[in-house]
């Protein structure tokens, strides 16, 4: 079987190949699997095809509830898994073409009760200096703890926008503060949880992928640190580099009049790492 791989031309394909190969046949003695068992496990790679939509994505859902995701992260960032990073999941909801949103606007495209949340961010390169132009990409849940294209109730499009930068690295915008949520189960990953007696819940984000040429893009999730299940996040998302310090006030905002109390803000700074920019391949439509 190896010296079949070994016929791969391509070097990095031939590598990854040899290397899957012989650990999972090395699983499939250490486990010693039935047949019955093969047979389930297969059936289960065909129903994660099979409940994989325009708006839903079984398989990376999958990857994200068995630490997967998470670890090809750490291992590719933070000069390759050395040091912390802002880096986090893609996750299964980003979409392309996010509506343009001047800096100072909002994201809310139709009704979303919620307290109100300004973001006031900054990127940066890895000294400390302001990284102008770069292009910005925010999505998260509502209040309600769904994804616009899971609610019929909101606007396309809605809690998502893009940004650019200005001369000083800034970017700004409104939006309201989003929940934790319960990925859907009612699939795969569903029958995973409930077999190992584990929680669906994500603890409540913010989704920020950043581009811009000569630095590796930067995709983020800021978690908030008062949710209950910031320690057990279901897709293991959570570090400490990615908790966000989301402010409560309780007085009027000093230059947005109407803004209900109690509000809420979010400082903070992002810095890119060189690297090539590029886009990742997009999970749902």
């Amino acid at each position: 079987m190896l010296k079949v791989m070994q016929r791969t031309a391509d070097p990095r394909l031939r590598e990854i190949m040899t290397s899957l190969v012989t650990h999972l046949h090395g699983f499939v003695r250490e486990t010693r699997l039935t047949e019955e068992e093969f047979q389930a496990a297969a059936a289960v790679v065909n129903e994660i095809g099979q409940a994989t939509t325009g708006t839903h994505n079984e398989a990376v859902l999958m990857a994200g509830s068995l630490g997967v995701s998470t670890l090809v992260c750490l291992l590719n960032n933070g000069d390759h898994g050395a040091t912390e990073t802002q880096q986090s999941l893609l996750g299964p909801f980003w979409r392309l073409h996010s509506p343009p949103t001047e800096n100072g606007g909002s994201i809310v495209r139709s009704d979303t009760p919620g307290p109100p949340l300004f973001v006031d961010a900054r990127v940066t390169d890895g000294e400390g200096n302001p990284v102008a132009g770069a292009e910005v990409d925010i999505w998260h849940s509502s209040p309600v703890g769904l994804y616009e294209q899971q609610d019929p109730g909101q606007a396309d499009m809605n809690l998502r926008g893009k940004f650019a930068t200005g001369a000083d690295g800034r970017f700004w915008f409104r939006t309201v503060r989003m929940a934790g949520y319960p990925i859907p189960t009612d699939a795969v990953v569903g029958k995973l949880l409930k077999a190992q007696d584990r929680h669906p819940f994500r603890p409540a984000h913010l989704h920020v992928l950043i581009a811009k040429e000569g630095f590796k893009t930067r995709i983020s999730q800021i978690y908030d640190p008062e949710d209950e299940h910031l320690e057990t996040d279901v897709q293991f998302g959570v570090t400490r580099a990615t908790i966000g310090d989301f402010r409560r006030h309780d007085e009027p905002h000093p230059s947005v009049p109407g803004t209900e109390a109690p509000w809420y803000s979010l400082d903070i700074v992002f810095a890119l790492e060189p690297g090539e920019s590029r886009l990742p391949r997009p999970p749902i439509k």
